[in-house]
């Protein structure tokens, strides 16, 4: 039986994603904490992760070099280590320093929410939002995601409008709050959001982009690629990515094929392409060139976008029935990316064979 694959370039961004941006808090002086968000910016959790550990132990910033850990363990996937650091640099914060706090609360709750632990999110945000009068996008959307996966749909709803009224024109939010619903199987409501988020008013490119993104989430592939043709013709990268997994869906992998080709000879060969490469050969039931693409994807420098080739890797060798191999692979992702579920569960259904 084929086993579920990891696509390219995911068209929501979860809270850990959200949370990763803007990696420089500023003020960085310490040598090693200043090439650590370097490290960060680049995608290189692992080198970041040791130069941050590097920047605690010499007496660097403290604040700025748990910071950064915490963020190298969350793109790691390494959620409870995240959140021992975001907690270790709060200690190290006080009451001149606002802007910090709300950053690292908000770190914080992403970490505990990856972890499923949903009272503490919930605690945290109750934490940002008595200061923040304003109001906060991503601690309601952080909140109404706890609730709604402690079954409580009121308060959910609550805090995804409120969020949503904040930020009116957060397409990645709508996407969030559909994903949530969706988890929960009651994509329905989710879809209300998703509806709402189509009537965003916009005619550059990336208002058509986005509204592909919306319409391949509602499973209208058509219409997504009707709406990413404008970007498509002006070679916007997201919108390219987007287009190949749109011909995926649409079981058009000669077209797939040649939309990831023509993204390497425009931006160069990433990681996310030879993916893209990799899951039009798997469609097609060719495993032994997916596994050539997801190899040259792997050793290009650098660790960088490289989980989903990983991932794409165990699966091809289940679909080969070459078990042992698939195992060996699990057992390294699991390494690797400890906090990612889909990983587990491939390790855990692998290791009972």
């Amino acid at each position: 039986m084929k086993k579920s694959l990891k696509r390219i370039n995911s068209v929501f961004i979860m809270a850990a994603a959200m949370m990763l941006g803007g990696c420089a808090m500023g003020g960085a002086t310490g040598q090693n904490t200043v090439a650590g968000n370097a490290a960060l910016d680049a995608g290189e959790y692992q080198q970041a992760q040791q130069l941050f550990a590097d920047a605690v132990q010499s007496g660097e910033e403290a604040v700025l070099a748990y910071r950064g850990l915490g963020l190298s363990y969350m793109g790691l996937a390494q959620y409870e280590d995240a959140q021992q650091a975001f907690s270790d640099a709060l200690e190290y914060t006080d009451g001149r320093m606002p802007e910090n706090k709300l950053d690292l609360r908000l770190h914080l709750a992403t970490a505990q929410y990856r972890q499923e632990e949903y009272e503490d999110t919930i605690e945290t945000c109750d934490e940002i939002l008595q200061e923040e009068k304003k109001g906060n996008a991503d601690a309601y959307f952080l909140r109404g995601a706890s609730h709604l996966y402690r079954g409580e749909q009121e308060e959910a709803k609550a805090d995804f409008d409120a969020a949503v009224k904040l930020a009116p024109e957060d397409y990645d939010l709508y996407l969030n709050i559909y994903q949530c619903y969706n988890d929960e199987n009651i994509s329905g409501l989710g879809g209300e959001y998703l509806q709402s988020a189509l009537n965003i008013q916009g005619e550059d490119m990336e208002h058509y982009y986005n509204r592909g993104r919306i319409y391949y989430y509602l499973e209208d592939y058509e219409t997504a690629q009707s709406q990413l043709i404008g970007p498509v013709e002006q070679k916007y990268e997201p919108a390219m990515e987007l287009i190949g997994q749109v011909y995926l869906r649409l079981g058009d992998y000669e077209h797939a094929l040649a939309t990831y080709q023509q993204i390497q000879e425009e931006f160069g060969k990433t990681p996310q392409s030879y993916n893209g490469l990799a899951l039009c050969a798997m469609a097609d039931g060719d495993y032994s060139t997916a596994l050539s693409y997801i190899g040259e994807g792997l050793a290009l420098e650098g660790s960088a976008g490289k989980q989903e080739l990983y991932f794409n890797e165990i699966i091809a060798y289940e679909n080969m029935q070459d078990f042992e191999t698939a195992k060996a692979k699990a057992q390294e992702y699991v390494q690797r990316y400890p906090g990612d579920e889909a990983g587990q569960k491939e390790w855990t259904f692998l290791s009972t064979r």
